[in-house]
C-alpha cells in the first residue's frame, strides 16, 4: 500500500500491529516509523542499521511485558533481514495484538516487501518522495503537532530555502515556535539559518565546478546542520541532475513538471539542465556509489562524520 492507505487506516483506526515500511523518502519512513510507535510507557527495544540481531529482537517481542506495558520493535536497515526471521518476529508480534513491530527498511529493493509475508496482517507501506503538495501538508502538519502557526505560503517559502528537502524543512519548525503569532516570509528569512544561510543549491554548484566550498560547509556545521542530512541533500540534487540529463538526451529539451513533479522557475531549469549535461553518466554512476558508501558509513560506525563529510566532497570533486 501508499501512504495515502496508511493514512486512512490511521484515521480509522483499523491498522494492523506489524508494519514493513519501505522506499525512496527516507524522510517519511522515519517520521511514520514514529507515528506508528508512540506508545506512552511501552517497552520499547530499538535495532538500528548494524545492531540488529534476531535472538533479542524476537526475545523482545516474546517475553511478558513489566507492569502490564506493551512491547514495541522497531529495526532501522540498510540491509534485509533474512525472511525467516522477519517471518518469525512477525508471527512473535502478532500472537499479542498489544505487540508493535515496526521494520524501517532503508535499501532499494523495493519488490521484495511490495506484499506482506502470506498469512499475516502485516502492512506494506512504500513512500515515495512528497510532490510539491505533499510537501507543504507535510510541513504543516509538523507545524500544527508542534504548535506553530504558519500558513502554505511560508511554508512554500521555507521547503523553496531549502531545495524543496521536506526533512530539512521541518527541522526548521523548532525555530519559529520563539514567535507567538502567525509566522511570515520575513520571519523565516529571519531565523532560518544553516543550509539556508548558505544556499544549498550555491554550495553544492560549487563542489560541481570543483571551486572552494570548505567555508561554506564550515559555516553550515556550526549552524548545527546534521553531517548526513548534507550529505542526503547533495545526492538528492546530484539526483535530480541525472534525471534532467536523460530527459533531454531522450526528448532534447527538459521538462520540470515531468522531471520533478512541480513547475520551477525557467532560470532554475536552464541552470540544472545546463549543469547535467556537463557530467558524464558513468561520472553519475560512480558519484553515487561514493555518496551513498559514505552515508553508510557514517550511519553504521562511530565515524567522525564531518572528516568522512569532507573527504567524500574532496573525492567527488576529483571524480568529476
Amino acid at each position: 500500500m501508499y501512504k495515502s492507505e496508511l493514512d486512512k487506516h490511521i484515521q480509522n483506526a483499523s491498522i494492523s500491529n506489524s508494519f514493513i515500511l519501505f522506499g525512496e523518502s527516507t524522510f517519511l519512513i522515519d517520521r511514520y516509523t514514529q507515528i506508528l510507535t508512540n506508545v506512552p510507557d511501552a517497552s520499547v527495544a530499538k535495532f538500528y542499521h548494524d545492531e540488529y540481531s534476531f535472538k533479542p529482537a524476537k526475545a523482545h517481542l516474546s517475553q511478558a511485558s513489566l507492569f502490564g506495558d506493551r512491547n514495541v520493535l522497531i529495526i532501522k536497515s540498510e540491509k534485509k533481514i533474512p525472511k525467516k526471521e522477519l517471518e518469525t518476529l512477525i508471527e512473535s508480534c502478532e500472537k499479542n495484538k498489544e505487540n508493535i513491530f515496526v521494520y524501517a527498511y532503508y535499501g532499494d529493493d523495493h519488490k521484495t516487501y511490495a506484499k506482506a509475508p502470506a498469512k499475516t496482517k502485516t502492512m506494506c507501506v512504500r513512500f515515495f518522495h512528497p510532490n510539491q503538495g505533499e510537501a507543504i501538508f507535510t510541513v504543516s502538519q509538523v507545524a500544527r503537532e508542534k504548535k506553530v502557526n504558519i500558513d502554505n505560503q511560508s511554508i512554500s517559502h521555507l521547503l523553496s530555502i531549502h531545495n524543496w528537502d521536506v526533512a530539512l524543512a521541518c527541522n526548521e519548525i523548532d525555530k519559529l515556535k520563539i514567535y507567538d503569532r502567525a509566522i511570515t516570509t520575513k520571519d523565516v528569512d529571519n531565523l532560518v539559518f544553516g543550509l539556508a544561510e548558505v544556499n544549498i543549491e550555491s554550495f553544492i554548484n560549487k563542489i560541481l565546478n570543483k571551486k572552494d566550498f570548505k567555508a561554506d560547509l564550515e559555516s553550515m556545521l556550526e549552524h548545527g546542520e546534521d553531517e548526513i542530512r548534507i550529505l542526503t541533500a547533495i545526492t538528492s540534487y546530484i539526483t535530480q541532475l541525472y534525471m534532467f540529463h536523460i530527459y533531454i538526451r531522450v526528448n532534447g529539451a527538459p521538462n520540470a513538471l515531468e522531471i520533478l513533479g512541480y513547475p520551477a522557475p525557467k532560470f532554475v531549469v536552464d541552470a540544472k539542465a545546463s549543469m547535467s549535461i556537463k557530467i558524464k553518466p558513468q561520472t553519475y554512476y560512480k558519484l553515487h556509489e561514493l555518496l551513498l558508501t559514505s552515508e553508510l558509513k557514517m550511519k553504521s560506525s562511530h565515524v567522525d562524520k564531518g572528516a568522512v563529510l569532507l573527504s567524500t566532497l574532496i573525492r567527488a570533486q576529483q571524480l568529476l
